[in-house]
């Protein structure tokens, strides 16, 4: 798995609340579903970086 940096995210309070909710229909954290969202529409603008060959 690849490591991952941890940063300050600012946040509605009121998005904020509808992400924890969302996360918790689908059994994630509040960070797993952000992070899901954000590799979910980078997957959709086809924007994810490519993975290195070893």
């Amino acid at each position: 798995m690849a490591e991952k940096k941890a940063f300050i995210l600012r946040i509605n309070p009121d998005v904020l609340k509808e992400i924890e909710m969302w996360g918790a229909d689908e059994f994630r954290s509040t960070n797993g579903q952000i992070e899901y969202l954000l590799q979910e529409a980078l997957k959709a603008h086809k924007r994810l970086p490519r993975k290195k060959k070893n």
